[in-house]
């Protein structure tokens, strides 16, 4: 018999779902599952699905994991993250599964983009933006190669920029943000009760209905405000839209097309490309994956 193909785990814990990713260290799919990760016994149902991974394809070279919040510095687990998955904070992942070596934790954006610069469409980039635009706007950046992380492991929060200075405070007390003008979570406000979802607006707009159109367009103008002030600051190669909204397609690439030429600094004629991320809910699976093979 030959002997097992060695093999990566990446986990990308979400408020519902816990997706589970298998793959080669060439970035090969072995197996992929998801199981519920809602309620307080989310633990039990993670460790049950880990369980039956190495029962099936043997024990991981390494194990990732992507959640919500901040990480560690020694990203052994995440530190703060207020108010969702009881549990989580100060969860010790190595510990917890019972593996013989460490198992990073990184904050789910910056596995996605970790997972679009081994796999997707930011593969050979050193410098690259993602937002991922879906209920809110999250967010991570590469820079010269490297996760940009920042001092608490906060930066990539990009949602959390203000492109209003007069607006109301969002969640963690930005006043005007980029989450609070373009994600989901806010879009009932936003239509005065009218729209629930991007999908909604969009299809009403190309309908031919003035009003949704109009939000559509303000959407995009201040995705554009934001975008062009984060290239100002972080001068990246290109930037990634991933998350629900991108599935719009070209009823957002070509609009904001339009508008970011209108607001973006092109310094001799370069402007910066915005491309669709491509590995979609997986990607963080992907590079909590990749980031464990380092370990």
């Amino acid at each position: 018999m030959n002997p097992p193909t060695p093999w990566i785990l990446g986990l990308d814990l979400g408020g519902t779902r816990l997706k589970a990713l298998c793959l080669t260290h060439e970035g090969a799919e072995i197996a992929r599952t998801t199981v519920s990760s809602g309620g307080d016994d989310w633990k039990q149902s993670v460790k049950q699905c880990v369980d039956q991974l190495v029962k099936t394809h043997g024990t991981p070279v390494s194990i990732g994991v992507a959640a919500p919040g901040l990480p560690a510095r020694d990203e052994r687990c995440i530190a703060h993250m207020p108010g969702r998955l009881p549990g989580l904070v100060d969860l010790d992942w190595q510990e917890f599964l019972g593996f013989h070596k460490p198992v990073p934790v990184l904050n789910d954006a910056h596995a996605a983009l970790l997972g679009e610069v081994w796999l997707g469409a930011a593969k050979s980039l050193r410098d690259v933006i993602l937002l991922t635009l879906g209920t809110g706007v999250g967010g991570a950046a590469l820079t010269n190669g490297k996760l940009l992380r920042g001092h608490l492991g906060r930066a990539g929060h990009f949602g959390h920029i203000s492109i209003h200075a007069d607006g109301p405070p969002d969640i963690v007390n930005t006043p005007g943000s980029l989450e609070d003008a373009v994600g989901n979570h806010s879009l009932h406000t936003r239509s005065g009760g009218r729209f629930h979802s991007t999908a909604d607006l969009v299809a009403a707009a190309k309908a031919g209905d003035p009003q949704a159109a109009d939000l559509w367009q303000t959407t995009i103008r201040d995705l554009a405000a934001g975008i062009a002030s984060l290239i100002n600051v972080l001068d990246p190669e290109a930037v990634l839209l991933g998350g629900g909204i991108a599935e719009a397609g070209d009823d957002l690439f070509l609009p904001l097309a339009a508008e970011m030429e209108r607001v973006e600094w092109r310094p001799l004629g370069h402007s910066v490309p915005i491309l669709r991320a491509a590995l979609g809910e997986w990607a963080g699976t992907i590079g909590a994956a990749r980031q464990s093979s380092k370990f």
